[in-house]
């Protein structure tokens, strides 16, 4: 058998522009030192690498760094997806970091490079084929993540979020890659779908203490990275200390680089018999505990990081029916689980973009009394966080929403885990609490605040002028949220090819 492996570069194409997009910023950064050039340069590399990753995607599935049937690179209708929303949210992202940048606290031409490298991550990682090209996507993804988060000058929070970030992050990358080194010594493979083969066909693999060990402790490295419970506190004291745009890139393509690693893995290498009921445990606890704690938060920043912890246990609940489910229900579970993701990261985007908005140039998410009454001194900015939340919660007319928690209601029945279908729903009405009193609140007239409710030295919300490149973001940011929800089969179908 040939060990010469073949190299694609049209396959490899959102990644070449995604990397290059990291080099040209710097450069421009370095050469013009203007930072309107450097904005443009990554903006324009994020919507070449959406372009592409769409114009590969939408022929048929190509595969490079090919040994024999085994691939390491493997894209098709789902890594296209994934490329492209992972280029669209650093789009999103870029614009959110207008007022930040602008304030010269935050250095431009870092910013723009650590964000196209973390893209990067995020474009290979959906067409990753092995556990070695995952993983390093993975890091890729969240590497630069560590300096963002702590990028702005002279914030202690922003340095305490970053070291908080960091160390949870070598555990978890330590317990994966620890998790892949046993999988290796137990079936010889990296590959995921040969490794998937092996477990199947090799049943007495299955009852080697090892083989359990080493699958537990990929899925517990990998649920860090989405926040699922009890991996989740880091999430968020780093989302609260990061700066906005960044919180909402973590928020946002972190997490769904996380879900779309874990599904690869499930779907392709791990025996369900052990993954399944794990994930169904680590789901139910996920969405139990996020929506709970939720209710007690006063803090914007912390809200939305709780709720996105909850949102976590909505997209892993179809994966723990998995070792209960058919064929057919499987694959209706694994499209469920990409595509929640989906429309939750497009809602997620459009609720930080109102904050951005409504909040002062520069300034964290302060408190949820600071934006009471925003809606009706910016109408159309307090509308567009109100559809995002409302969407969030499952109401119409946030259809994306909606149609996300049907899907994955119906794939757990599919599956025959009925008791997770209604625990998915008992959490959606507890969700509907604080998502629609925040929504509530932006609408409340302000004499009603407390005295003193707004920190010193903030603006108050009717002094605020959005910035129009946020505003544009949170515009768009819904516009897509509002499609999708009028044709989500598509999202299903793309997620399940």
């Amino acid at each position: 058998m040939s060990r010469v492996q073949s190299v694609d570069s049209v396959a490899l194409l959102p990644a070449y522009l995604a990397a290059g997009t990291a080099v040209l910023a710097l450069l421009v950064d370095l050469v013009l030192a203007r930072r309107t050039a450097t904005i443009v340069a990554a903006a324009t590399g994020a919507l070449a690498t959406l372009v592409a990753a769409v114009a590969v995607g939408a022929g048929a599935e190509r595969r490079t760094f090919c040994v024999g049937a085994d691939c390491s690179y493997v894209f098709g209708g789902r890594a296209a997806l994934v490329a492209g929303l992972v280029a669209l949210l650093a789009l999103g992202v870029l614009a959110l970091s207008g007022p930040l940048l602008r304030d010269g606290v935050t250095p431009v031409g870092e910013f723009c490079f650590l964000l196209a490298c973390s893209m990067t991550g995020g474009v290979v990682l959906g067409a990753a084929g092995d556990l070695i090209t995952l993983i390093v996507a993975v890091e890729a993804l969240t590497l630069p993540l560590y300096i963002l988060v702590g990028l702005r000058r002279g914030s202690l929070a922003s340095a305490e979020a970053a070291v908080t970030f960091f160390v949870v992050s070598v555990v978890a990358t330590t317990l994966t890659l620890l998790g892949a080194a046993l999988l290796y010594a137990v079936t010889g493979s990296l590959h995921l779908e040969r490794l998937g083969a092996i477990l199947a066909d090799r049943s007495d693999l299955l009852d080697l203490p090892l083989t359990t060990v080493a699958v537990t402790l990929v899925l517990a490295g990998l649920a860090f990275k989405v926040a699922a419970v009890p991996f989740h506190a880091w999430a968020p004291a780093t989302y609260d200390g990061a700066p906005l745009p960044v919180a909402a890139y973590l928020s946002t393509a972190s997490k769904l680089g996380g879900v779309v690693a874990l599904l690869a893995v499930v779907q392709h290498a791990l025996p369900l018999s052990v993954a399944g009921p794990v994930l169904a445990l680590v789901a139910a606890l996920t969405m139990t505990v996020g929506n709970l704690v939720a209710l007690r938060q006063r803090r914007t920043v912390r809200l939305l990081a709780w709720s996105s912890v909850a949102q976590a246990g909505y997209i892993l609940a179809p994966l723990g029916a998995l070792a209960l489910a058919d064929v057919d229900a499987r694959s209706t579970a694994y499209a469920a689980a990409l595509a929640y993701a989906v429309f939750f990261v497009l809602l997620e985007l459009a609720a930080f973009a109102g904050v951005v908005a409504l909040r002062p140039a520069g300034a964290d998410g302060g408190r949820l009394d600071d934006l009471r009454g925003a809606a009706r001194r910016h109408p159309w900015v307090g509308a567009g966080l109100a559809f995002a939340l409302i969407g969030l919660a499952g109401l119409p007319p946030g259809l994306a929403g909606l149609f996300a928690k049907v899907t994955v209601v119906r794939s757990l029945l599919g599956g025959d885990a009925a008791w997770l279908a209604l625990l998915v729903a008992l959490n959606a009405v507890i969700g509907l609490a604080y998502y629609l009193r925040f929504a509530a609140l932006l609408y409340t007239p302000t004499d009603s605040a407390p005295a003193g409710s707004a920190p010193a030295g903030d603006a108050p919300v009717g002094a605020i002028r959005p910035a129009r490149v946020v505003v544009a973001a949170l515009a768009v940011a819904t516009a897509i949220a509002v499609i999708v929800g009028f044709a989500p089969q598509l999202v299903l179908d793309l997620a399940g090819s």
